[in-house]
């Protein structure tokens, strides 16, 4: 079935299965930051915005993204590049396999948070797994990128 959706505000229309996933869909168009991981919704690492909210793109058909604004890495590198060097800085580099997903919750959560504690810190991110790090690291990048972002004036 035909699929008119905008991917990092650019019109793409394609056919599709309609049982096709949107971590299918984007993957094969070439938007490899989207991961596959638990195929369950469970693991954070397929994470992306459809209309700048946050969507696990793993159980997400394609077809309800029609029309919709879709939002990968690719669409956010710059300040995607930004918080990375945050958690450079801590001591929290990852492997890279769950780091896009963990950075577009991070921005999202930028986004609808104003001036979130640790702990809703924490709540945000539960459920974005990595197995590189004990998180704490994570968490203090997190911290200090919303910090600046305030102190610069661009934050919530």
């Amino acid at each position: 079935m035909k699929v008119t959706l905008t991917i990092n505000n650019s019109n793409r229309t394609l056919d599709v299965r309609p049982d096709e996933f949107l971590l299918d869909t984007l993957r094969r168009l070439g938007y490899l930051s989207v991961q596959r991981g638990c195929d369950t919704s469970s693991c954070g690492l397929c994470a992306i915005w459809v209309d700048d909210e946050i969507v696990l793109s793993c159980t997400y058909l394609t077809v309800r993204a029609t029309g919709k604004s879709i939002t990968t890495l690719e669409g956010v590198r710059d300040e995607a590049k930004k918080f990375t060097d945050f958690l450079a800085d801590e001591g929290a580099e990852q492997c890279g396999y769950c780091a896009p997903g963990f950075i577009m919750t991070v921005l999202a959560m930028e986004k609808e948070l104003t001036n979130p504690s640790e702990e809703e810190i924490y709540h945000y991110l539960n459920g974005n797994l990595c197995r590189c790090t004990g998180y704490k690291g994570q968490i203090r990048a997190v911290k200090k990128y919303l910090e600046s972002k305030v102190a610069r004036g661009e934050g919530r």
